[in-house]
C-alpha cells in the first residue's frame, strides 16, 4: 500500500515516515498540502494520505482532506491534530481523525481498515431459514 505523509514537523514526519515503512508500506513524504496535490497529481498509486491540520500553505489539512476526497475518491484520508479539532461539518464520514500525540499502531491500524474492501456476502434464503 502506497502512503503520502503530509506534515511541516521535519521531526513528526520522520517519525510517521518511519513507523509506516517499518510496518511494510510505501511511504511518500510531503511538507506542506501545496506539495501534497502536487505528488498526489503525479503519482496515481497513492492509497492513502495522513495529514497534520495545521501547515504553512495555501492549504491546510482540512482543505486538502476535502480536495482529495472531492478529486480522489478512492484514497483513504486520515486527519491529525495536536491542537486543532475538527467541527461536526469539516469533515467527511470517510475521513479519519486522530489527535496528537497518537500511537503508531493507531495510525497502522486505520490504513490496514481503509485497504481492506468491506464486502458483506449476501445471506441466500436457504442459509436464513436453518439459521
Amino acid at each position: 500500500m502506497v502512503i503520502l505523509v503530509v506534515e511541516d514537523e521535519p521531526l513528526v514526519r520522520l517519525f510517521v515516515t518511519d513507523f509506516l515503512d517499518e510496518a511494510g508500506f510505501k511511504v511518500f513524504e510531503a511538507v506542506n498540502g501545496d506539495e501534497a496535490m502536487t505528488i498526489l497529481q503525479a503519482r496515481p498509486d497513492i492509497q492513502a494520505i495522513v495529514t497534520d491540520i495545521e501547515m504553512p500553505s495555501s492549504i491546510n489539512g482540512l482543505e486538502l482532506a476535502r480536495a482529495v476526497h472531492e478529486r480522489w475518491p478512492r484514497i483513504g484520508i486520515i486527519v491529525t491534530s495536536g491542537r486543532a479539532r475538527p467541527g461536526p461539518d469539516d469533515l467527511s464520514e470517510k475521513v479519519a481523525f486522530l489527535s496528537k500525540p497518537y500511537l503508531p499502531d493507531s495510525i497502522i491500524n486505520v490504513v490496514r481498515q481503509m485497504a481492506t474492501p468491506q464486502v458483506v456476502e449476501p445471506v441466500s434464503p436457504d442459509v436464513a431459514k436453518s439459521g
